[in-house]
This record gives structure tokens, C-alpha cells and sequence, in this order.
């Protein structure tokens, strides 16, 4: 009898950009709610906070897919996520002229 093993890891560890690189491809192809959704929980279960490039996709694909609720969502996991409220603050400013393109707004500033 044989037994063959497989290797499921890699000696390869992936970089933060190559991450950023692997989740923007990602979200820019997602053309259903499950998709999304499911990108965002694997990517905002690893141990970082992803990329304002991530958080761009994302939101893009969101109001492609007409999701506006977890287009919202993405600012309620980042700001779970992040550190310090500076850092959050920080995403919402550089995701502005997004947010304003897009017409999403924070929990906050809708009122919830």
C-alpha cells in the first residue's frame, strides 16, 4: 500500500503587497453578495489591517453588486480592527473621494 502526503504549506510567505495585490484581483472580480462577503471575512481574519487598496475594491464591488450595506460594513471592520482611532481616521481620509464617488457613508454618518 502507498500513501501519498501532500504539502499544504509552502516555504513561500506571502508579503503585504502580494496580499493587497491578491484581494484587489479579487474584489475587482466579484459579481455576487456571497462573493463578497466571503472575501472580506477571510481577508479581515488574517492578523493586519488590509490596505486602503483593499478597502477601495472592496467598496467598488459593493456598490457594483448594489450591496450597500456591506459597503457600510467595511468601515465597521476597520475600525474594529485598527489600533488606534488615528488609523481609522486615517482610512477614512484617504477613502474620501471614494466614499464620495460611491456615496457610502459610515455607520456614524448615517446616524446608527
Amino acid at each position: 500500500m502507498f500513501v501519498l502526503a501532500r504539502r499544504y504549506y509552502s516555504d513561500h510567505e506571502e508579503t503585504y503587497e502580494e496580499f493587497t495585490n491578491r484581494y484587489v484581483k479579487f474584489f475587482e472580480n466579484v459579481d455576487e453578495q456571497f462573493e463578497l462577503q466571503r472575501g472580506l471575512n477571510n481577508c479581515f481574519a488574517y492578523d493586519l489591517v488590509p490596505d486602503v487598496a483593499i478597502c477601495e475594491a472592496a467598496l467598488r464591488a459593493a456598490r457594483r453588486i448594489d450591496d450597500y450595506a456591506t459597503a457600510v460594513r467595511v468601515f465597521e471592520a476597520l475600525k474594529i480592527k485598527v489600533d488606534k482611532p488615528s488609523q481609522y481616521q486615517d482610512y477614512l481620509q484617504a477613502l474620501k473621494p471614494v466614499m464620495d464617488e460611491l456615496g457610502v457613508e459610515t455607520k456614524e454618518d448615517l446616524g446608527l
